[in-house]
């Protein structure tokens, strides 16, 4: 794969297989989490090539199910366990205004109103109230995402956001 490419969103990955069938569990990273069967096709990852495959998939109780396009038994689903599972930028629905997708955020640079830098930020967390962003720099810090409040510029060109927060949190 190539690592760099931009476009590619990683949604996911393969749990393991479900059945005798071919069918796959899946890890979802989309919210809520069957959306990820909406995103056909995939793009699966095996070592260092990624396979385009059409996918249908449902939900299952607490998993998501999916059956991909050429995987007909249980041997080739269970080869499929760890695999990451990618879509194109494109595939994901348009936003409003002020409205980001995770994969966005992540990586941009956080200071403060004052310009002090607070780190990168390397993941996001889904608490119930607000989404909060992971930064890590010389400590990690977790800070709420919420626009106008804390959030008071998101800059995707110049890959960094400002927030009202100080640096002794």
């Amino acid at each position: 794969m190539d690592q760099h490419d931009d476009e590619l969103i990683c949604v996911g990955h393969v749990l393991g297989a479900q059945g005798l069938k071919g069918w796959i569990r899946i890890f979802s990273n989309t919210s809520p989490r069957e959306n990820i069967v909406n995103y056909s096709p995939w793009l699966i990852e095996q070592g260092d090539q990624l396979e385009k495959v059409a996918v249908k998939g449902r939900l299952q109780g607490k998993n998501v199910l999916a059956k991909l396009e050429g995987i007909d038994d249980r041997t080739e689903a269970e080869a499929l366990t760890g695999c990451q599972l990618f879509i194109r930028r494109q595939q994901l629905p348009g936003l409003e205004a002020g409205e980001y997708y995770w994969s966005d955020l992540i990586g941009l640079t956080v200071e403060t109103l004052q310009a002090e830098p607070l780190g990168v930020v390397s993941g996001m967390l889904e608490t119930g109230a607000d989404d909060v962003m992971v930064l890590q720099g010389e400590r990690e810090r977790l800070i709420p995402f919420v626009m106008d409040e804390i959030v008071r510029e998101v800059d995707l060109g110049k890959r960094r956001l400002v927030v009202d927060w100080s640096p002794d949190y």
